[in-house]
């Protein structure tokens, strides 16, 4: 028997692998303050391919699902973290403006980059944390404070820009520059849970306006594996996801604080060489 072209017990099993994918990535939000973007990217990028979605929209198809997934735990790890008092406001005041305006130049850029661009963005970026997070020393430092002025917003914009291009919370980015100015990790993933937030909402709309005139040039994405899909953002998949990722965030924040800064840090590269991998073997195999 087949649903949309697909056989039914692949049609189980794909739900059944996001909804274990959405408690991963729920833990995932709380104990890295990422958002579990970084989780949820490779694995809706397996999935849609299973499904036969199109190369050309495959890769922004996984981003824009993934921010629309960070927006409820995100939230929800940020009011766990903040009830802690482990937020740092002062970043957060200072960051916001820069980053929705990254978000919204990462939307822009996602309407009309080709589909490999996500994929070195992607790679690039969680293979250079990797090796901040397992061979840094404490000397290795930008300063003793958070920059001020027109630097700080520079961070911000770039934050939210690449967070955009990766499908991500922020928090693989904001996480490193805070720990590059001193600041203790477990305050910079608290910190981090709150910069998802500002970017997954905004992000994940952004994405919707980016996918609609690939809706027009492939329908099948909608119309067939994907049929209540949004743009850029399938409907389904965030709806898999969504309610086991917000029962396991606050787990994950409980683990972070439990964990020594060394052992968050060399989880945290761990988990970013292999998703980084992923996405190496799928550049040099075309697929």
């Amino acid at each position: 028997m087949t649903i949309a072209g697909l056989d039914v017990r692949e049609l189980v099993e794909l739900a059944l692998l996001l909804i274990a994918v959405g408690a991963l990535s729920g833990f995932l939000a709380g104990l890295f303050g990422i958002g579990g973007g970084a989780v949820l990217v490779p694995v809706f990028y397996e999935c849609f391919r299973l499904a036969g979605v199109p190369l050309e929209v495959r890769m922004p198809l996984c981003i824009g699902t993934s921010l629309a997934v960070i927006i409820p735990t995100s939230i929800r790890s940020f009011r766990a973290h903040y009830a802690r008092g482990a937020v740092d406001m002062e970043v957060l005041r200072a960051w916001w403006l820069a980053i929705l305006i990254g978000v919204i130049a990462g939307s822009i850029t996602a309407r009309y980059a080709p589909e490999q661009l996500f994929k070195y963005v992607f790679v690039a970026v969680a293979w250079s944390a990797t090796i901040r997070l397992w061979f840094a020393h404490d000397s290795w430092n930008l300063g003793e404070e958070m920059p001020k002025g027109i630097l700080m917003k520079a961070f911000g914009f770039l934050v939210g820009l690449l967070s955009t291009l990766m499908g991500i919370g922020g928090g693989l980015f904001s996480n490193l520059l805070m720990t590059f100015y001193g600041r203790p990790i477990h305050q910079a993933v608290a910190t981090s849970s709150a910069l998802a937030v500002l970017i997954s909402i905004p992000g994940a709309l952004g994405y919707i306006y980016a996918g609609w005139p690939a809706a027009a040039r492939f329908p099948a994405v909608t119309a067939l594996q994907f049929p209540l899909a949004l743009g850029y953002v399938s409907l389904i998949g965030a709806l898999l996801v969504m309610p086991m990722s917000l029962w396991t965030a606050p787990f994950g924040v409980k683990a972070a604080h439990a964990m020594s800064k060394r052992m968050l840090e060399i989880a945290f590269g761990c988990y970013l060489f292999i998703v980084g991998g992923r996405f190496v073997i799928s550049l040099v195999n075309g697929q």
